[in-house]
């Protein structure tokens, strides 16, 4: 069997654990590659992610040979039998735990960040990897699982030799592994995309699900008329209570303040503590004249309006999200030289439709774009070689223009969550 990439191996396995749902259980990844693996299946589930955060104790003169391993909160599980059997004296033993124990620390705060740690006593714990090799951290792994309190440790993996994925069903409960190819030398062979996963992604992942088991905050809804050319534009303003940011949305063609997927999105960001206003660019007399709809200039001067019409009545950073020939109306916006936008995010736009002005906008600015969306695809590659700001292009495997896959648009909000908290909210560039 071969994995397209990690959410792929993802989204099958959890297809495979899916009799566990009822039972309630924790996922935990194994950093850093088990994370992606883990996060579709926590989010299949309905079940809260972490990272689980061990170090192998190795003999010093063998430090293949594990004699242990260590877990957080000064969970320690010991062989006294290698211990014995490889002479390891108290102060190699000492020495090696002191060593480890300093690196277990730094990487549990750079990836957990200021988190607590999700409690595994009494529950099911679903344990993930993208794939094992000789098993010897996720038997390390399952040691510390079951010390920390878990009442079942599942090992859930997509690829396994088989001598491996046997030994480890004495260390786990369960073992799940979608294959088990006979002829194995590598865990990365068996994915299309086997590209290392990079701290990054870690910390945003596991951002995105802490943020989904959170609770909704109160959110202020008022539709509004909205100032812009001389019209009075319909839209909606929701505001958080304690909103650190506000984002304005441009709808694409064809599309209006009710556009399901720009709504779905601002919902996830309402719930992040970020206020939206999503409104009409045009009005229902113009919507049906492919002049105004491709008339970026006017759109782009209309947002303009918007957002001086929005500076009157909140105080906040404000930030735009575009989608299709909405992205180029809102980089168009944000390159005029007194726009103070604090961040822009593409939704499958076409920002080569912002022309030459692209070269002028200033505000760090994000591109989402599905991986089947070809055409649209290679314009925002030539578009992000004209991007003078900081920029980033993501593309989402899978998805198509509109984004209607499954955990595509999920995908989409927590990509342009992120960004607008980083930059909007705390302010980094």
């Amino acid at each position: 069997m071969l994995f397209t990439d990690r959410t792929d191996a993802g989204q099958q396995l959890a297809e495979a654990l899916r009799h566990l749902e009822k039972e309630h259980p924790v996922v935990l990844g194994l950093p850093r590659g088990g994370v992606p693996v883990a996060f579709e299946v926590a989010q299949a589930l309905g079940a809260p992610l972490d990272v689980i955060v061990v170090r192998k104790l190795g003999v010093p003169y063998h430090p293949e040979l594990g004699f242990g391993a260590i877990g957080e909160d000064g969970v320690k599980v010991i062989s006294e039998e290698i211990v014995r059997r490889a002479g390891v004296t108290q102060q190699d033993l000492e020495s090696v735990e002191r060593a480890e124990q300093e690196e277990l620390v730094r990487r549990a705060r750079a990836f957990r960040a200021d988190r607590p740690r999700v409690p595994l006593e009494d529950r099911t714990v679903i344990l993930v990897d993208d794939g094992i090799a000789t098993g010897a951290t996720a038997r390390a792994a399952c040691e510390v699982v079951r010390a920390h309190g878990a009442a079942r440790v599942v090992l859930a993996v997509p690829v396994a030799p088989p001598s491996a994925a046997e030994q480890l069903r004495g260390s786990a409960d369960d073992v799940v592994c979608l294959s088990q190819p006979a002829l194995f030398s590598a865990v990365g062979e068996w994915y299309r995309d086997f590209s290392q996963t990079p701290d990054e992604e870690v910390l945003a992942l596991l951002a995105r699900a802490a943020h989904r088991d959170a609770p909704d905050r109160p959110v202020r809804t008022t539709e509004a008329e909205v100032a812009a050319d001389g019209l009075a534009l319909a839209g909606e303003l929701a505001l958080p209570e304690d909103a650190g940011a506000v984002v304005v949305f441009a709808h694409g063609s064809g599309s209006s303040r009710h556009s399901p997927r720009n709504r779905a999105v601002a919902a996830d960001l309402n719930r992040a503590g970020l206020g939206t206003l999503l409104f009409d660019l045009l009005v229902p007399a113009e919507e049906t004249d492919r002049g105004y709809v491709f008339d970026i200039e006017t759109l782009a001067r209309r947002l303009t309006h918007a957002t001086l019409w929005l500076r009157d009545r909140v105080d906040l950073p404000i930030g735009y999200f575009g989608a299709s020939t909405g992205a180029a109306a809102a980089l168009r916006a944000a390159a005029d030289p007194d726009a103070d936008v604090g961040a822009v995010v593409s939704r499958g736009g076409r920002p080569d439709l912002a022309g030459p002005l692209l070269a002028d906008v200033r505000a760090p600015t994000l591109l989402v774009v599905g991986g089947h969306d070809e055409q649209v695809l290679a314009l925002n590659r030539q578009a992000q070689a004209e991007l003078r700001c900081e920029n980033r292009l993501e593309v989402v495997p899978g998805a198509t223009h509109l984004f209607e896959e499954r955990g595509a648009l999920d995908t989409v909000a927590g990509l342009a969550r992120d960004w607008f908290t980083r930059h909007l909210v705390t302010g980094e560039r």
